[in-house]
């Protein structure tokens, strides 16, 4: 069950990556941000309220729970920045790749962690993983968004890895909090950090690219959210592995790269549809050894 909860979450970030992108183009990136936020606090609103109703505060009703909410909070939005500035500036099908090494610092994270173990399938995904990492990282040269001369790449580079913490993170959180819990108030959290820091950045940046509104970026939150609650459930429940979790949702790459292909003509097609394909491969060993 959680093989497919990872699946479903992977199908919804992908067309989050598309929503972000065709929001992103010629706008404001931290306007689009907290607006994303804004409407992820909705959606998960009425958990709270509920909550609150019943004299549930949430989280064990514990400073120390909702203390730990405001560190992940932190950790989303710091990866979040990173990533909706790369994404607006590289191409799809090189943007999504490099967000799919992902669970490789995940791999790392969870067995020096939390002392997980894979079997030959999944080790067998995962070196394909890594390969993959490295084969994109040579077609993006061609198009110059070389590690030497582009900070867009790094940009996604550490949107990457700020989000292996998160994911290691959600593992410590959800062993003692209710998923749904943690998803209502982390949106909320982040909509109130990103409100101040937007605040003061726009205050100080008159000549910052205008915010323009787009149906899409809505749909940015509702694609996150219902990503976030198979996410979250699927770490949840019982012998779930963080890094084949991981992995399986990096899957979401499938959906933004065929969106560069066929709306966005990106170039160098060819050789990074064998790229997909190693990746491709790889995810499929991890649920084979999963099952």
């Amino acid at each position: 069950m959680w093989v497919t909860l990872a699946i479903v979450s992977a199908l919804c970030l992908g067309f989050y990556d598309v929503m972000k992108k065709l929001s992103l183009d010629g706008n404001n990136v931290l306007g689009v941000l907290f607006l994303n936020t804004v409407f992820s606090s909705i959606l998960m609103l009425p958990i709270i309220i509920i909550g609150v109703s019943q004299g549930n505060y949430g989280l064990g009703n514990s400073l120390e729970g909702h203390g730990a909410i405001l560190i992940k909070s932190g950790i989303v939005l710091t990866s979040w920045l990173l990533g909706y500035a790369s994404i607006k500036h590289l191409p799809l099908t090189i943007a999504g790749p490099v967000n799919a090494s992902r669970p490789v610092l995940v791999l790392v994270g969870a067995l020096l962690i939390f002392g997980e173990r894979l079997n030959l399938w999944q080790w067998a995904g995962v070196i394909l993983g890594f390969w993959s990492l490295f084969f994109i990282s040579r077609v993006g040269g061609k198009e110059g968004f070389s590690l030497k001369s582009s900070k867009w790449v790094w940009m996604a580079i550490g949107a990457t890895a700020m989000g292996a913490v998160s994911a290691l993170y959600d593992k410590y959180l959800l062993t003692r909090y209710e998923p749904l819990e943690v998803q209502a108030w982390y949106s909320l959290y982040q909509m109130v950090i990103m409100g101040i820091t937007i605040g003061l950045i726009l205050r100080n940046n008159h000549g910052a690219t205008p915010l323009r509104w787009r149906w899409t970026i809505p749909l940015i939150s509702v694609f996150l959210t219902v990503a976030d609650i198979a996410y979250f459930y699927s770490l949840s429940i019982e012998g779930s592995m963080i890094a084949v979790v991981s992995m399986i949702r990096r899957g979401s790459v499938i959906v933004s790269f065929f969106y560069g292909v066929i709306a966005l003509h990106e170039k160098n097609i060819r050789l990074k549809l064998i790229d997909l394909t190693l990746l491709l491969i790889g995810l499929t060993f991890l649920v084979i050894g999963s099952m």
